[in-house]
């Protein structure tokens, strides 16, 4: 019964996730802001992480199911969203730079889990854990570029919540901050206290909360739409005020 119940989360956190992705994505093709495309595939990956938790909760861990899980959820998703950050603050100059570095890094993950041989048994009725089946180099990636990511995030969320002091900017930052905390306590929950339901239940939580930051970060501002009207359009009002 409970195994149902995960597979049910992580499925549904699949889909929220994909439905976001597919959200983020559409506002990239409108407005082909870098940022917006970073976080598109942030939202993706961890799309397809839930999936595979789905898969392994609901037919049973396999190999290239738990290696596909921990490349996309906890090596290579949290560096696309800490480049989202670059990007939206640091201009699309230094972002790209910051591009090469992630993606050649997302690679060298990707033939790293692809070879790590496992040191112990996938165990049955639990999410595994990187540190009980995994050698050295897989969980160092995972730890250096989760933490690194991370403070990437936060620090731009502090950078603008002290630089702006207000705005969208900065609130949505402070969202995406607070979505990366809970995601990083939903891996405490399972790497810890081996609560699977609470670890399915807060991966679900900080997905809204990270997507809700990004609605914020990027919504057009009503000054914006103001600023895009056509000239007749703002001398007709300049002549009526």
């Amino acid at each position: 019964m409970r195994g149902m119940l995960h597979t049910a989360l992580a499925t549904g956190a699949a889909l929220v996730g994909l439905a976001f992705a597919m959200s983020t994505y559409e506002r990239w093709l409108a407005r082909r802001r870098r940022h917006e495309l970073a976080w598109t595939a942030a939202l993706a990956m961890f799309a397809l992480a839930a999936a595979a938790l789905a898969v392994g909760e609901g037919v049973g861990w396999s190999g290239p199911v738990f290696r596909f899980y921990f490349l996309f959820g906890a090596i290579v998703n949290v560096p696309f969203l800490a480049l989202g950050t670059v990007y939206l603050l640091g201009g699309a100059r230094r972002g790209d730079r910051w591009a090469v570095a992630v993606c050649l890094f997302a690679a060298f993950a990707a033939g790293v889990l692809a070879v790590a041989p496992f040191t112990a048994a996938l165990p049955t009725g639990t999410v595994p854990r990187g540190s009980e089946v995994f050698g050295p180099l897989p969980r160092i990636l995972a730890a250096v570029a989760s933490s690194l990511a991370a403070l990437v995030v936060f620090g731009g969320a502090l950078w603008s919540a002290w630089r702006l002091r207000r705005g969208r900017v900065m609130a949505g930052n402070l969202l995406i901050a607070l979505g990366t905390l809970i995601l990083a306590n939903s891996g405490l929950l399972n790497s810890v206290l081996d609560e699977i339901t609470g670890f399915v239940v807060t991966l679900l939580a900080g997905i809204v909360v990270l997507f809700a930051g990004f609605l914020v970060t990027t919504a057009t501002p009503s000054a914006a739409r103001a600023a895009a009207a056509s000239p007749p359009d703002r001398q007709e009002a300049m002549a009526r005020s």
